[in-house]
């Protein structure tokens, strides 16, 4: 008798922990997405893509989407996402520091694996040319950029445009404003500033929104090609949902007929986005340079307590240097 209650206390337990493991939510994907335009309208771009990436799975997803770079690292660094569409400088801080592998980068509807930053003014700016903007040192200037995790919007132009000629963007300008493209922009054309960073694919999205506007922008420079943004993954997501997830954004638009026809069109709903190719953290290795420029110029033509401080400053740069390149390995 003992032994059938025995038997029927085990046969219960097993029971109830099958249904209790069956009744346990399903932890959803977490999907980061980095601002183009509002945190909003950044929603709305991706939310069609992610649908289909939902039903694809049968697997939740939820986004997380913020209105600053520093929001999105934090949420990664709190590891509050799973999946994230990062740009170069945000990507090379995930993978480094927080637990993320490079494993798409980002291709433009036009194929170019990548994009330029920009220097913006009016049209009818007395800044007719970059050197006009150089030539006057304190003339009054007032500068709209964005934060320092932006890499057209702060890193590419302090590197490529400022820092060679001995110059530092937040003491050249009388005034610096800090905001998202979009709004920087717009203050242009509202003259609240005189010149704002950029980039084609916000000048694209500010087009389609604010074609008037858009026409009274003259842009003053351009870099060099920066390669275009990722999508990192969490280390320890499960290896098969991994691997479908990739998958299926890896051939998103590719398909023949009117699901690749319908793909695409959603893929185009966010500025310039054509699809994904495979990456590797490799291709976060010219982000990686671009900093390290930055930083050599900055401490070489700064003002130091002595050339031996300058030395340690410039020694620690290098070593930061080899070390950022390593963790690029793939582990």
């Amino acid at each position: 008798m003992l032994a059938v209650l025995f038997t029927q206390g085990l046969l219960l337990a097993s029971g109830s922990a099958r249904a209790a493991q069956a009744a346990a939510p399903v932890e959803p994907i977490r999907f980061g997405i980095l601002p183009i335009g509002s945190a909003a309208e950044s929603l709305e771009q991706w939310r069609p893509l992610l649908d289909d990436l939902r039903k694809q799975l049968g697997h939740p997803v939820t986004t997380v989407s913020v209105g600053s770079y520093a929001g999105l690292s934090d949420a990664i660094g709190g590891q509050r996402v799973d999946v994230a569409f990062l740009s170069g400088k945000l990507a090379v801080e995930a993978v480094t520091h927080q637990h993320m592998q490079v494993f798409a980068q980002f291709v433009r509807n036009d194929g170019v694996n990548g994009n330029v930053a920009m220097l913006v003014v009016r049209s009818d700016s007395p800044i007719r040319h970059l050197d006009d903007l150089l030539a006057t040192p304190r003339h009054g200037w007032r500068y709209a950029r964005s934060e320092h995790l932006s890499v057209t919007g702060y890193t590419a132009p302090e590197a490529y445009v400022f820092a060679p000629r001995g110059l530092n963007s937040d003491t050249f300008f009388a005034s610096v404003r800090v905001g998202d493209h979009q709004s920087n922009l717009l203050a242009v054309v509202n003259r609240e500033v005189d010149v704002a960073s950029s980039n084609n694919p916000d000048m694209d999205l500010f087009r389609r929104n604010f074609p008037r506007e858009a026409a009274q922008l003259r842009v003053i420079w351009r870099s060099r090609l920066i390669p275009s943004g990722v999508l990192v993954i969490r280390d320890g997501m499960p290896e098969s949902l991994r691997r479908k997830l990739t998958a299926f954004l890896l051939a998103y638009g590719k398909a023949p007929g009117e699901t690749g026809e319908r793909q695409r069109e959603r893929l185009a709903r966010v500025p310039d986005l054509g699809g994904f190719a495979a990456e590797t953290n490799h291709v976060l290795q010219p982000f990686v340079d671009m900093q390290y420029t930055l930083l050599r110029q900055q401490a070489e033509q700064g003002r130091w307590v002595s050339p031996q401080a300058r030395q340690a400053r410039l020694a620690q740069i290098e070593d930061n240097h080899r070390r950022t390149l390593k963790l690029l390995e793939p582990r």
